[in-house]
């Protein structure tokens, strides 16, 4: 897969969430709306994947309905061509998620951004946790915009789905197959922790899944 993709949660004042809105918010509801987008949900969530190291072991017709169960994951968690326009520039104004958001970032410590190559860090995230845990997280598939009060709101919800006990985080781990180097957070933890930190400091906050390259 000659890609490389980049998820990020990012902390901004209220101010700034709503001047977002008008050019983010229509780009997730557009992912959500797509045809076959819910039928994808629907299915994953009918059919969790089993451990990752088995996927690509399916042959003959009678592993065929797995191999569609996987494919349709991987078209869910990829990056979709909507919010993939706030990456690229939205014209008339060439407003990007690199120059309108990602720059305006001082602190290292209000951003979790995953850079992955060849992989989608969506799609790690979302096996690792599962489709019960998934569903709780708002937005559409890692993509959201919140004003400080809806982070609030959603906190508790976030922390069920990203609370772990040492047995549910080892497993988590286990299915999560991204490399990560020194210092780098995994995906099992960022968002938590912008969520809470952002609730605490009463920010907003932007999720995007796009690719790079």
């Amino acid at each position: 897969m000659g890609i490389t993709s980049a998820w990020s949660v990012s902390a901004h004042d209220d101010d700034f969430i709503s001047a977002l809105g008008p050019r983010l918010l229509p780009l997730i509801g557009a992912e959500r709306e797509q045809p076959f987008a819910r039928e994808r949900w629907e299915r994953w969530r009918r059919e969790p994947l089993p451990d990752f190291r088995t996927w690509w072991e399916h042959s003959g017709q009678a592993r065929r309905s797995e191999a569609d169960a996987l494919e349709s994951f991987l078209e869910l968690t990829a990056s979709g061509e909507h919010v993939q326009k706030l990456y690229d520039g939205l014209p008339p104004d060439d407003f990007s998620l690199l120059n309108g958001v990602w720059d305006r970032i001082a602190d290292a410590e209000d951003i979790f951004l995953s850079v992955q190559s060849k992989e989608y860090a969506l799609r790690s995230f979302f096996h690792a946790i599962g489709p019960a845990r998934a569903i709780l997280l708002p937005g559409w598939c890692g993509n959201f915009l919140l004003t400080s009060s809806q982070v609030r709101e959603t906190l508790p919800a976030v922390e069920q789905a990203l609370g772990f006990t040492a047995k549910e985080r080892a497993q988590a781990e286990d299915q999560d197959w991204l490399d990560y180097g020194d210092g780098e957070e995994s995906v099992l933890d960022g968002p938590l922790r912008m969520w809470r930190q952002a609730a605490a400091d009463a920010r907003g906050l932007c999720g995007v899944s796009v690719t790079i390259y």
